[in-house]
């Protein structure tokens, strides 16, 4: 089996190793050879494969045929010629303060334009020394010394990490766009110098100066045509993976079409375009799934890796409870593009940094329905989303969620005293509805992957909460100003358990008791069927 790479975003490595690389070049000349124009961007989530595409662009623009072989675009009519490229990663610039920030940017710019071939000059700005390697880079000498205009490719790789890396301190984040702007504005006056453009970015930050200084860069976003460019569709996961895929399988002790079901189920459901329906897999999630497939079964990968600072500073000033992820619906397209640093939108934040994908698009209205793209990043959402409520970290979130896994019900009831203390409700709300209370509960439920129904119908009436997992049934009942008894009373007076007796589970009986006055969680108690806690 050809080795699976997880570590790396250097194309060249990639190929020189021998690793697994889902052929993508069909698009990448599409972009290069376009007569229409010549300068692009496209926003993905992290980890979607964009600094290993502006690692392939490098490379072909380098004449590197040798790394294409095989490749789509290696049986093109493309021209293997050598551009001067500049090539700025901005990812991991410094942001712990303006200064620091100043000078991890100069001295970025510095490195990048004097391995593109410029001779740095310490005495103007980055900005200006960009605008001066243009100048000077665009004309090459030929072979007998002539002057040629070549013009200059440049690649941008996630040219908005630094504002969002700021964005706990909005003061700060733009002051650091503002820097960053500076330096993109170098491009205004010099599209005829620029033999190609390629940025990447989480979002669209529209009030930086990329795009209103070049108007006629073309966002390919949520164009149908590159739907498909970043991540893996169902056939490009059987084309490279299958060796891969039918050994996990057989770890898992599952039929190749329900590991496959599964496997679907955990990792696909991105879509990036209005009208293509076409769903993605995460790149690293099906790396890391197969890399470690030893370890049997699936999990939530793509947080391993890290969150997106961007929604990490952001989450520290907002309150994300107002959203259901689920299903969003009537957004319109301009959501997406984050104008004002300080009317940033959960919906926005959350699409852009690959909470929320797009569902369905509506042609008459003209707007998008989003919801959570797959069970991987449901878990990981609702894990964040339970930390945010109780003002607490996700990590505190996540062991809330394992210890009610485990039944650990004390433990588990002073944490959702907790969540629900932190709780911050409308001053002009008179009351809360149990089901304010149900949504709360449904965050740490989802993150620990149970199946559950909120206002479960039953023949006899409806249960509030029953949530179902392969190690056990939990059956709530909520009460407002009620004793913690009634509940209980109730799911024994309706049989909620009944419809599960048979099935082989522990099943737990759930009853919460919440005070309307103080919309605190007041009494709490567990039993199981046919014992208790």
């Amino acid at each position: 089996m050809k080795p699976i790479a997880t570590d790396t975003h250097d194309f060249p490595k990639l190929r020189e190793r021998g690793c697994i690389y889902v052929d993508k070049t069909k698009f990448i000349h599409r972009l290069v050879t376009d007569v229409g124009t010549n300068l692009f961007f496209i926003s993905r989530p992290r980890r979607f494969g964009k600094s290993l595409t502006v690692s392939a662009l490098k490379a072909l623009f380098s004449g590197r045929r040798e790394l294409f072989n095989g490749l789509y675009i290696d049986g093109t009519d493309w021209k293997w010629e050598k551009y001067p490229i500049i090539h700025f990663e901005f990812n991991d610039l410094e942001t712990t303060s303006l200064a620091t920030f100043e000078k991890s940017l100069a001295w970025h710019v510095e490195r990048k334009l004097s391995e593109a071939g410029y001779s740095y000059d310490k005495a103007l700005t980055p900005a200006d020394n960009f605008g001066m390697a243009i100048d000077t880079l665009a004309v090459q000498k030929d072979e007998d010394g002539n002057d040629v205009h070549k013009g200059v490719v440049i690649l941008v790789d996630e040219y908005d990490a630094p504002v969002g890396h700021a964005l706990g301190d909005l003061d700060f984040a733009e002051k650091v766009r503002d820097r960053l702007s500076a330096v993109y504005s170098q491009m205004k006056n010099r599209t005829g110098d620029i033999k190609f453009l390629f940025m990447t970015g989480v979002s669209k930050f529209t009030r930086l100066s990329v795009f209103s200084a070049l108007s006629n860069i073309v966002d390919v976003s949520q164009n149908d045509e590159f739907a498909t460019m970043f991540g893996y569709t169902e056939d490009e996961l059987s084309a490279n993976f299958e060796e891969h895929l039918r050994e996990h399988a057989r770890i898992m002790g599952k039929s190749y079409d329900a590991y496959r079901a599964e496997m679907k189920w955990w990792f696909n459901g991105f879509r990036f375009a209005k009208h293509d329906k076409t769903t993605v897999y995460n790149p690293i999630s099906v790396a890391l799934t197969l890399y470690n497939k030893e370890s049997g079964g699936f999990s939530a990968t793509w947080a391993t890796t890290g969150r997106p600072s961007m929604l990490m500073n952001y989450l520290k000033r907002e309150d994300m409870l107002a959203v259901t992820p689920e299903r969003i619906e009537d957004v319109d397209g301009s959501e997406f593009d984050v104008a004002d640093l300080r009317n940033l939108t959960p919906t926005a934040m959350l699409f852009q940094s690959g909470y929320l994908t797009v569902k369905d698009y509506n042609k008459t209205t003209e707007s998008f329905v989003l919801g959570v793209p797959d069970e991987e990043v449901r878990r990981d959402l609702c894990t964040l989303m339970a930390g945010v409520a109780a003002n607490k970290t996700d990590v505190w979130a996540a062991s809330l969620g394992k210890k009610l896994l485990g039944a650990k019900w004390n433990v588990v009831f002073d944490g959702l005293k907790s969540l629900y203390a932190a709780m911050a409700y409308g001053s002009t709300e008179k009351s809360v509805h149990e089901n304010a209370y149900g949504r709360c509960l449904s965050f740490l439920l989802a993150s620990q992957g149970f199946d559950f129904t909120m206002g479960h119908v039953q023949s006899n009436g409806r249960a509030d909460v029953v949530a179902k997992h392969p190690a056990m049934i939990c059956i709530f009942e909520l009460k407002v100003d009620e004793p913690v008894d009634r509940a209980f009373e109730q799911i024994r007076e309706k049989g909620y358990a009944e419809p599960y007796l048979a099935d082989g589970r522990p099943i737990w009986l759930i009853g919460l008791s919440f005070d309307s006055k103080t919309r605190h969680l007041v009494d709490c108690a567990a039993e199981r069927l046919g014992g208790s806690n």
